[in-house]
């Protein structure tokens, strides 16, 4: 298992190691051990999600205010998704950098991203089956997002794909009124999250 941090601090691209024969393969998708490692605490493991998109769906920016936040790993067993990170904390020396990944069936990767941060991602095959692990719980009154598709931000949907967002996705604000409207993590306080964190 190879580790890499992304261009957004705090987040980290993991490329696993899968091992085949003639049964099929069987492939390490979550190591708590080598995450702790890498990240400093271990994952603390509230709720695992799993969603099946067709292509062209695309969900998120979302994010959750911190504390708690809400940390995710995310992994794409089946099809193929762009994996998308926003630095989405206000006062970060990376505001509003993104990195993406590629997840897919055959060359298995997963993607860490701390709590503070937004996540999207869109399908880029039918059928497409991501799960995540999760931090926290679903908590809707301290979860947000901001559109994934301001212009300031500039993330790299690919051109050829009829994007299909929900009504909440669509409806999000840009980071730039999320930031007006008081919606966003702070540095600060995600510092802070960190270093309890590593601390417990």
């Amino acid at each position: 298992m190879e580790i890499r941090e992304l261009a957004v601090p705090d987040s980290y691209v993991l490329d696993l190691v899968p091992h085949g024969d003639a049964r099929g393969r069987f492939t390490e998708w979550y190591r708590a051990d080598v995450l702790s490692q890498t990240v400093g605490h271990p994952l603390p493991l509230a709720q695992a999600n799993h969603s099946v998109s067709s292509r062209g769906a695309l969900r998120g920016v979302h994010f959750a205010l911190v504390p708690p936040g809400q940390a995710k790993y995310v992994y794409c067993p089946a099809g193929r998704v762009l994996d998308v990170v926003v630095d989405v904390r206000v006062d970060s020396p990376t505001f509003g950098v993104h990195d993406s990944v590629v997840l897919d069936g055959e060359q298995p990767r997963a993607v860490y991203l701390a709590e503070g941060l937004g996540h999207a991602f869109v399908s880029l095959a039918d059928s497409s089956s991501v799960t995540y692990l999760v931090s926290s719980g679903y908590d809707p009154a301290r979860e947000f997002g901001v559109s994934p598709l301001d212009p300031e931000l500039d993330l790299p949907w690919p051109a050829d794909l009829e994007l299909e967002l929900s009504a909440k996705d669509r409806a999000a604000p840009t980071l730039a009124e999320a930031r007006q409207q008081g919606l966003l993590p702070t540095m600060a306080e995600c510092a802070a999250r960190y270093a309890r964190l590593r601390r417990v």
